[in-house]
């Protein structure tokens, strides 16, 4: 369209509109409410939260589910700080947020006002690109600006607006950004892989976040189906291979699949697609060296900046996961056009998932109630999602465990903390996930540590606004992940780990107004994920789990802790 007069918010609020935003999250606020006031007729809907760090994880899920930019917006001051931990969650998911921050009017920037911070700082390390708003007939522009940075580097940007320049008159054209196709890569480092993919005795596939998020299921697929290949989920992205396939094994990294690790680790080449090949997903688990280091390497992500940083490669492709791998079966296919099925590897990749499913059978198995084993309770309620569910898990003891027993079929179904690893992530990221697929039921999954950081608070979001948001939560009495370091490194001294005094969450959902379910035997588990799957309601799970030694996962790494060792007489008895 051509240049029309108007207001700066109008602007704005036509840039989102044009951008296909559809909801924002925040808290209502005095800076921003000249937008605000138009957003009904704009066709977008606000939902309020009670936290405004709820509100950038709810726009990330959304974001993760649709692969589409989402918003969020904060009042200035402590509302934008309280974005800060939450927006740099989806940047280490690489998920196109973008944080809407008024700031203190421009002519009372530096004086000290009310809730007056320099936000740019706060956001600067975790976003792909932030911008200052420095003149009112630049609302667009730069609004524009910051759509088009997050969904083409595929990450949070930052909008900073002092709160003066949402008024005025200005000429502004509005037109929704492109969003830019990267390609294979170079079709010389293409062909160089399709080399390696040939001559490989034992190729592995990693099927990282990238896949999932390129849609680039069915390229993977055929590939891996191709060559024979077992293909592993990279760490927390058990969304990116259908689970159900003769040659998926799981996924590796920290309480993941052991079946997974053993066939990584007979790899002579690894074909890792999507994945920066982080810390979480090659260190040592279950006592498994898994990463073969004296393999090849092919490496494929969009982003430059990961290629290399955690393993050397021998094929680097900056490019398009989804048309990288379908061009990379199209060469292999033409290099060689009767390959065959190798019964061999695909008879391999069984028989480690028959020891491990039955080694995850046996942890699983327990039938003691009132607490309930968390394994036990684990294999019920994922045995009972329905195939098209989306879960969102936090971080913390039982939400790592999960990660052996979640399996997906299709992406965008496992939304998580992931490396920034911060409590408090996957309600306000299911919220935005149901928001994106309301057909779908949505999980979020966390301790009780983590749900009182923001389920509580958020399931009354949920209530009011009709988001039927399922939360599952493993109250065991403790923050386990810490409790458990204290167990092997402080001879069970218990600073700060339990939590004695939990309520019941069931009854405070239903004095919110939503359904609230208390279990404490597993055969209740199954029929009360139907129930609440089927109730179209905000549902709160209260699942009373054992804690302590005897059923909490190991540390993640145990190099990052050292034994109590201390030299003032005082603490010395401390020792061990």
């Amino acid at each position: 369209m051509s240049k029309q007069k108007m207001t700066p918010s109008e602007a704005l609020v036509e840039t989102m509109a044009a951008e296909g935003v559809k909801y924002v999250f925040g808290i209502v606020g005095s800076a921003f409410m000249d937008a605000l006031d138009l957003f009904p007729d704009a066709g977008i809907r606000f939902i309020p939260v009670a936290h405004e760090q709820a509100a950038a994880h709810a726009a990330d899920g959304l974001a993760r589910v649709t692969g589409m930019p989402q918003a969020c917006i904060a009042q200035n001051g402590p509302g934008a700080a309280n974005f800060v931990s939450a927006i740099t969650a989806a940047y280490w998911a690489h998920s196109p947020v973008v944080a809407i921050a008024p700031e203190t009017g421009s002519m009372g920037i530096g004086t000290g006002g009310f809730q007056e911070l320099d936000q740019m700082p706060m956001f600067q390390a975790q976003t792909v690109y932030q911008v200052r708003v420095n003149r009112a007939e630049r609302m667009a522009e730069l609004g524009r600006r910051a759509f088009y940075m997050a969904k083409n580097f595929n990450g949070p940007s930052h909008l900073n607006i002092p709160r003066d320049y949402f008024y005025g008159e200005v000429n502004d054209e509005i037109y929704r950004t492109p969003l830019i196709r990267r390609g294979a890569g170079s079709m010389e480092d293409l062909e160089e892989a399709a080399k390696l993919a040939l001559q490989a005795k034992y190729p592995v596939i990693v099927s990282g976040g990238g896949v999932s998020q390129s849609d680039a299921l069915a390229e993977v697929t055929a590939l891996a189906e191709y060559l024979s290949a077992p293909v592993v989920n990279s760490y927390l992205h058990n969304d990116t291979f259908p689970a159900d396939h003769e040659l998926a094994c799981g996924p590796i990294g920290y309480c993941g699949s052991k079946a997974a690790m053993r066939t990584l680790a007979k790899a002579d080449l690894v074909i890792a697609l999507g994945t920066r090949l982080g810390p979480f997903g090659t260190l040592p688990q279950y006592d498994i060296t898994y990463w073969p280091e004296n393999a090849k390497l092919i490496q494929c992500d969009t982003n430059v900046a990961v290629l290399g940083v955690a393993k050397k490669a021998d094929v680097y492709s900056c490019g398009d996961v989804k048309e990288f791998t379908g061009l990379l079966l199209g060469r292999v296919k033409e290099l060689s056009p009767d390959l065959g099925r190798n019964q061999a590897r695909i008879d391999d990749v069984a028989q480690e998932k028959a020891v491990w499913d039955q080694e995850l059978g046996e942890w699983s198995s327990s039938s003691q109630s009132a607490p309930m084993h968390p394994r036990r309770f684990h294999a019920e309620w994922t045995k009972a999602l329905p195939k098209n569910a989306i879960v969102a898990t936090d971080i913390g003891n039982n939400s790592s465990i999960i990660n052996g027993y979640l399996k997906f079929n299709g992406v965008r179904q496992h939304i998580s903390a992931l490396s920034w690893g911060n409590c408090g992530f996957a309600y306000g990221a299911a919220m935005g996930a149901k928001m994106a697929n309301p057909e779908a039921p949505v999980v979020a999954f966390q301790g009780d540590g983590a749900y009182g950081i923001s389920g509580i608070a958020e399931v009354m979001t949920a209530v009011r606004e009709n988001i039927p948001v399922i939360a599952i939560v493993a109250n065991n009495f403790e923050w386990g992940a810490e409790k458990k370091n204290q167990i092997d490194y402080y001879n069970n001294r218990f600073v700060g780990a339990n939590l004695p005094t939990n309520p019941d969450y069931a009854q405070l959902a239903e004095d919110m107004g939503a359904v609230g379910m208390k279990l404490d035997h597993p055969d209740q588990v199954g029929d009360a994920i139907k129930e609440a799957v089927s109730c179209g309601k905000p549902v709160v799970i209260n699942a009373i789990l054992e804690g302590g030694e005897k059923v909490l996962a190991e540390p993640f790494r145990r190099d990052a802790l050292k034994p109590a060792f201390n030299l003032l007489p005082k603490y010395k008895h401390l020792n061990i």
